[in-house]
């Protein structure tokens, strides 16, 4: 009995969990117009892009070689990017004990008959500075960085879904015409 209530009440969880719309979280899945795009970056084989290109093919995103001849394929620049080291804590000798490590990203969507979209990420981490420890400490901010370029990565392509997937007439460009004739009503479609 106390087996069947048990499977009652998890089938029923499921059932709740899916009907509210609850997903676990996982990769997304690209536009139509964002399975083929270019992308440019300052650095093109450093650590950020390497994350982006991979998030993108994981997401089904074909990233092709940049073609001058062609201007129907969006582009997704990645401008700069800065890595700053805060102190958050000191030890009682006046070393510092702990640190914030913070990733700027600047980066730049440009999808074909619209606008530029400028795409702005950060990303902060806590990192213990133990002196007793150098090798260790090394490795662990090595990992440290890794993760932050994948987590910044994937706040680039969730910046650039939500860009991609504008209404047509909200634009900047559309926005921009509209407000010099007349007023806009955002409600109607």
């Amino acid at each position: 009995m106390r087996q069947h209530i048990l499977t009652l009440l998890l089938s029923l969880a499921v059932l709740v969990t899916a009907g509210c719309g609850f997903h676990l979280r996982s990769n997304t899945q690209m536009q139509t117009k964002l399975h083929t795009l270019y992308l440019e970056s300052y650095d093109p084989f450093g650590p950020l892009t390497r994350a982006v290109r991979e998030q993108l093919r994981l997401n089904g995103s074909n990233v092709v070689p940049y073609d001058a001849a062609r201007h129907d394929i969006p582009t997704l620049r990645i401008v700069t990017s800065s890595l700053g080291q805060d102190t958050v804590s000191i030890f009682q000798d006046g070393k510092t004990a702990e640190y914030r490590l913070t990733l700027s990203v600047q980066a730049q969507a440009l999808l074909p008959g619209d606008d530029l979209y400028p795409i702005s990420v950060t990303v902060s981490r806590a990192f213990f500075d133990n002196p007793l420890t150098a090798l260790a400490k090394n490795s662990e901010q090595n990992i440290i960085l890794q993760e932050m370029h994948q987590q910044a990565a994937q706040q680039i392509l969730l910046k650039l879904l939500s860009v991609s997937m504008q209404p047509q007439d909200l634009t900047p460009t559309a926005n921009a015409s509209q407000q010099a004739g007349s007023t806009v009503d955002l409600n109607t479609p």
